[in-house]
């Protein structure tokens, strides 16, 4: 019998030796070929729980010649220990950042290395747990590093949860042209008393919401927000007026067919990838899990007031830019701007982006393209300036250049219009 033990003992020593040489092995060559990588993971809490390279890399590679052996994890191996995280992201809105790029029509007519190689929209879009097809596709095409959501907010190979509540862990992706959110927060009051509050200038039990606490809170990896990235809900608004833009910025998405108004194929895509609240029930309870967090600092009756500005608020924007879309879209109705092949109606399409004859990058309109400005870049300001209390986007970097982008588009429909007229 203490052979039998004694036989055991000394084999699983052998196999703990060979296993352990192994990780050295990775280690040893690896300090060498990617050294910031190893020295990331030597401080990791994964380094501190025996959590090493084949763990996550598997054990196929095991040199240079072997490379494509190397597994890349995906968000089911992290999974195996944050089983919880998993959950809350896969209901999470960053869960389909992936599946809504590939939905944009604009996605298939720019440089794929922007998209799918990841230095454009593709960067922050890899977010989003990929169908084996989605990944096979991808390593098909050489791109083998966009496999994982969680590291673009803990970066391998720390995968440090101190960086993932960090407010800059939230900058690279939440910035610039279409949603500035990173420097409305900086900007004002809550981002710079966080800033103060880093630098010692407050004292420690000072109150500075970051991103995460106000949009993840509690460590919650699913997060929505009531009005979403769109600026649109159904039902639509009671107010006429508002109901009537409302209406018309949905067929400039071309999620309402512009010459019957019913729902086209894309409404069923826009709900899939979770970019709007569909019902009144979904956008209240987004809009009061926001007010609890507010109630934190603030008397809830503030907190709704300021909601309420911020509807408001969106409210007059979307006045501006259905009138600007009215007014492209008559230019379309006349015959004086030509509709593209690729756009599915005469009409206005915010999909295509700034790519205003779609497929094609010459012959574009460019009162098209003052009017996807408006809607992406100015009306964002706008409303997320005024959500975010950031007065100078909200006003200067918003509202002010909606009215501005209005007047253009009114000069050049008249231009446009006369010079139609001289020709014919």
């Amino acid at each position: 019998m203490k052979k039998v033990a004694l036989c055991f003992l000394v084999g699983m020593l052998l196999i703990t030796g060979i296993a352990y040489a192994e990780e050295e092995a990775c280690i040893e060559c690896h300090s060498k070929i990617t050294p910031g990588q190893v020295e990331d993971w030597r401080v990791s809490a994964h380094a501190d729980n025996d959590i090493t390279c084949s763990a996550c890399h598997g054990e196929e590679h095991v040199n240079a010649n072997d490379i494509a052996k190397v597994q890349f994890p995906d968000e089911h191996v992290c999974q195996e220990c944050h089983a919880e995280q998993f959950e809350q992201f896969s209901h999470g809105k960053h869960n389909f950042g992936w599946t809504s790029l590939n939905a944009l029509p604009i996605t298939h007519v720019e440089p794929d290395e922007l998209m799918e190689g990841g230095r454009g929209c593709g960067g922050c879009h890899n977010m989003g747990i990929k169908t084996e097809a989605q990944k096979a596709e991808q390593l098909a095409k050489g791109y083998r590093y966009q496999n994982n959501s969680c590291d673009e907010c803990h970066t391998r190979h720390s995968f440090s949860k101190k960086e993932a509540q960090d407010p800059r862990a939230c900058q690279q992706c939440h910035m610039g042209y279409d949603h500035p959110q990173w420097e409305m927060w900086s900007s004002a009051k809550h981002g710079t008393r966080w800033f103060a509050k880093e630098s010692g200038r407050l004292p420690e039990g000072a109150k500075a919401p970051t991103c995460q606490e106000c949009h993840l809170p509690n460590g919650n990896h699913s997060n929505h927000t009531a009005w979403g990235f769109l600026g649109v809900r159904l039902p639509l608004p009671e107010d006429p007026q508002w109901k009537a833009d409302q209406i018309t910025i949905l067929k400039a998405m071309g999620v309402l067919n512009p010459e019957t108004g019913k729902p086209t194929e894309r409404l069923a895509l826009v709900q899939s990838v979770d970019m709007i609240r569909s019902t009144k029930e979904a956008f209240d309870t987004e809009r009061n899990k926001m007010i609890e967090t507010c109630k934190k600092c603030h008397s809830e009756s503030y907190a709704r007031a300021q909601m309420e500005m911020g509807d408001s608020m969106l409210q007059k924007a979307d006045f501006l830019l259905a009138k600007g879309i009215r007014i492209v879209a008559g230019l379309y109705k006349d015959g004086i701007i030509e509709k593209p092949a690729d756009y599915p109606f005469a009409y206005p399409d915010f999909l295509y982006f700034l790519r205003t004859n779609g497929r094609k990058i010459d012959g574009m309109s460019h009162i098209d393209q003052v009017l996807f400005k408006m809607y992406m870049k100015h009306r964002m300001r706008t409303y997320q300036g005024q959500f975010h209390v950031n007065p100078d986007y909200a006003y200067w970097y918003g509202w002010a250049q909606m009215t501005n982008d209005l007047s253009e588009i009114e000069e050049l429909a008249k231009t446009m219009r006369a010079t139609h007229t001289k020709a014919h």
